[in-house]
């Protein structure tokens, strides 16, 4: 069972956010998909746990967390009316307010690892998961997200690094939480407004190994070497391969190793 520690409403830009900050769950996308089914609500939704006991990354992987020292949440927004084929435009959002979030508390050297996965040099320090709602069309979007913060060791994810490694500084987490959210809101304004080419510049220029002759291994396990070119509209890696020529790849048909 696992208790409700305090709802809140917080303002950013000319919204309203609904907190539900948690002792513990599961997952923050579980338990908000469970709340957003029962609860038809029109303000934006953000649970907050301080521990989560099975995160969820992509491929699904396994995140962890020490209870208590990174900022694990995830938002609710709806999205009725947005065109299903745009959906990599929030991948794209989601990664760069997270970014400009870490920037903000001196993490240096950030990137984005195709498509979401937050690198501070070569190290992972935030992973971030986007699930669709679907209720006769697109209804909303799940945003969840993972930022090591002050945990300092990584058992089962030894390339993992946090805030307090990076700069050598314990962060408030409410102080994160609320520079999260002003980013949220910043870049889901470029969203709403339809300004895909000014998101997908900055997503780009933020590419981890974007330009660089890099190793991909295959479903099959067969390894290939590439240069990162860019990312297609619809969220494919667009990879220059030996014969110089270009192709498209998703998410599982590649693996970038580093």
């Amino acid at each position: 069972m696992f208790d409700t520690l305090s709802c809140t409403n917080i303002s950013a830009y000319r919204y309203t956010m609904h907190i539900v900050k948690l002792n513990a769950t599961t997952s923050t996308n579980t338990y908000l998909k469970e709340y957003t089914r029962e609860l038809d609500y029109k303000d934006d939704i953000l649970v907050w746990a301080h521990a989560q006991v099975e995160g969820r990354g992509q491929r699904g992987a396994i995140w962890e967390s020490e209870p208590g020292k990174n900022l694990t949440c995830s938002v609710f927004k709806r999205v009725e009316g947005y065109r299903a084929d745009r959906t990599f435009y929030m991948t794209m959002a989601a990664s760069l307010m997270v970014v400009e979030t870490l920037e903000h508390f001196g993490v240096r050297q950030l990137t984005v690892k195709w498509p979401n996965d937050i690198m501070a040099g070569s190290r992972k320090i935030c992973g971030i998961l986007i699930e669709i709602v679907i209720r006769d069309g697109l209804y909303g979007v799940i945003l969840g997200v993972g930022i090591n913060v002050n945990q300092q060791a990584f058992e089962r994810a030894p390339r993992a690094t946090s805030v307090l490694l990076e700069t050598g500084r314990v962060t408030d987490l409410s102080e994160v939480l609320d520079y999260f959210v002003k980013s949220f809101y910043k870049y889901a304004e470029l969203v709403s407004r339809f300004d895909f080419t000014n998101l997908h510049q900055l997503y780009e220029k933020q590419l981890f190994r974007k330009g660089k002759v890099s190793t991909f291994e295959l479903p099959g396990g067969k390894r290939i070497t590439g240069i990162i070119r860019g990312v297609s509209k619809n969220g494919k890696l667009i990879l220059q391969l030996e014969d110089e020529l270009l192709k498209e790849f998703d998410l599982k048909e590649i693996k970038l190793l580093y």
